[in-house]
């Protein structure tokens, strides 16, 4: 079973803008992934009993998937050097969460209903980022080392889990 906890940071004032900057470009990522699957689907989605006989196929472009699109931040990195401040897991993450979001959109879940459309995340909407692969010794007394963004002050409301002791 796996447990995830929350803790409570007090990020100082400089860390909050950067936490702030990059919520907001996870966001802008996530929209712009999510309307490439968008515009994929309603390209190249075709029911078979109404597909014209008399006019060719058109070639049909590239699924964007995981792979494909995690690929592509190599490519948002050069065009917008912004996103090279943010740490790669954390903007691989973000691709995670538009698949699984339009995972759960075309397939149906145990008991065979579809879930909603992803929504595409106003300002604001986009509130956490993860980092994947955080290591064991980043918690240090009441701190926690966050790369790319330093040591920010950690409320312990709770244990820690065992493996993350300082």
């Amino acid at each position: 079973m796996r447990t995830a906890y929350q803790y409570k940071l007090r990020p100082k004032s400089y860390q909050i803008a950067t936490i702030q900057l990059w919520l907001e470009l996870l966001r802008r990522q996530y929209n712009y992934r999510l309307g490439e699957r968008f515009s994929w689907w309603s390209e190249n989605r075709c029911p078979v009993n109404t597909c014209p006989l008399v006019m060719p196929i058109p070639q049909l472009r590239d699924n964007p998937n995981y792979y494909s699109q995690k690929r592509d931040l190599v490519n948002t990195k050069d065009k917008f050097p912004e996103y090279k401040l943010i740490h790669s897991q954390v903007c691989q993450d973000c691709i995670k969460r538009v698949k699984l979001a339009f995972d759960r959109w075309l397939t149906a879940n145990k008991n065979g209903q579809k879930l909603g459309k992803p929504r595409f995340n106003g300002i604001g909407r986009y509130r956490s980022f993860t980092y994947p692969q955080i290591k064991q010794n980043c918690i240090e007394g009441n701190q926690i080392n966050l790369p790319k963004i330093g040591n920010i002050k950690l409320i312990k409301h709770r244990p820690l889990p065992d493996g993350f002791h300082s």
